[in-house]
């Protein structure tokens, strides 16, 4: 089983390629990781180093990757955290052309824009990509609730929001909103829904203190581990959430800004408690 993660790096910390490449190899997944940043940290931090990969550089590797037989052995693609426009149209095109050569392959689209806190946080040349170019290409896409209300255009406050919304928007495939706080949505909890044409689900967890950088990523990873591992959408949703909870719980204990996600690494797999998905319909 391999998935072909592109998205960025950082020396320390857990986001982007740093939070899904471990998840998804404890889940027996074979990750070719492709890097779109390279940063010493997370925008955050006092200081940051490094640098947005130049379009160049990653069109490399992807033509490298795939003259080495990855796109014809790989059972799904993972996009994240971008950089650049320049790197959305490389990224585009790469998944455009490794979809032609091999029909069965997969593409998740964690269109990584902003959140509710911050708004977007991207160049303001990235939405209307990842939107216009990335997103039709996608079998999947994973927003947050703000980026999923900016990728439709409209506010979804309520679940027939959610689900016309998403169907309008992405008529095949599979919306996952993450994060998300509707009208019905119980006080201290958080919510989590798929939605696909004809079905959907949605998984309430605990709400916690916390909201560490990387819980999209992390979150991505564990639901295209599901996915690639054989899983339908209501047990690789349930799955994904129980995970990340595990991990989040034991962050929360930590005190720390970052994930602790290899020390929860038995809790990626089998995480302590499970929470089901329901009928969202």
């Amino acid at each position: 089983m391999n998935v072909i993660s592109i998205q960025s790096q950082v020396a320390f910390g857990h986001v982007g390629n740093s939070a899904a490449v471990f998840p998804m190899q404890m889940h027996g997944i074979d990750v070719v990781a492709v890097p779109t940043t390279l940063l010493s940290n997370r925008p955050g931090y006092p200081t940051l180093r490094g640098r947005v990969l130049d379009a160049a550089l990653v069109a490399d590797l992807l033509r490298g990757i795939e003259e080495r037989g990855a796109v014809d052995s790989a059972h799904m693609i993972l996009s994240g955290y971008l950089g650049s426009a320049d790197n959305a149209n490389v990224v585009a095109e790469f998944v455009a052309r490794a979809k032609a050569k091999n029909p069965a392959l997969h593409y998740c689209c964690d269109p990584v824009l902003g959140d509710r806190d911050r708004g977007l946080f991207v160049h303001a040349d990235i939405p209307p990509l990842v939107r216009d170019l990335l997103c039709p290409l996608a079998d999947i896409i994973t927003p947050n609730h703000f980026e999923f209300e900016w990728l439709c255009g409209t506010k979804a406050a309520t679940i027939d929001q959610v689900l016309k919304a998403a169907r309008a928007f992405m008529a095949r495939g599979t919306v996952v909103v993450t994060s998300a706080e509707l009208a019905d949505t119980p006080e201290g909890e958080i919510e989590t829904l798929a939605v696909e044409p004809a079905l959907a689900f949605r998984v309430r967890t605990p709400k916690l203190p916390i909201s560490p950088n990387g819980t999209g990523d992390l979150f991505a990873a564990l639901l295209v581990a599901a996915r690639v591992r054989g899983a339908d959408t209501p047990e690789a949703l349930s799955h994904a959430a129980s995970a990340i909870f595990a991990v989040l719980e034991r962050t929360a204990a930590r005190a720390t800004e970052e994930m602790r996600i290899v020390e929860s690494a038995e809790w990626l797999t089998h995480p302590q408690r499970k929470f089901e998905a329901r009928s969202a319909d």
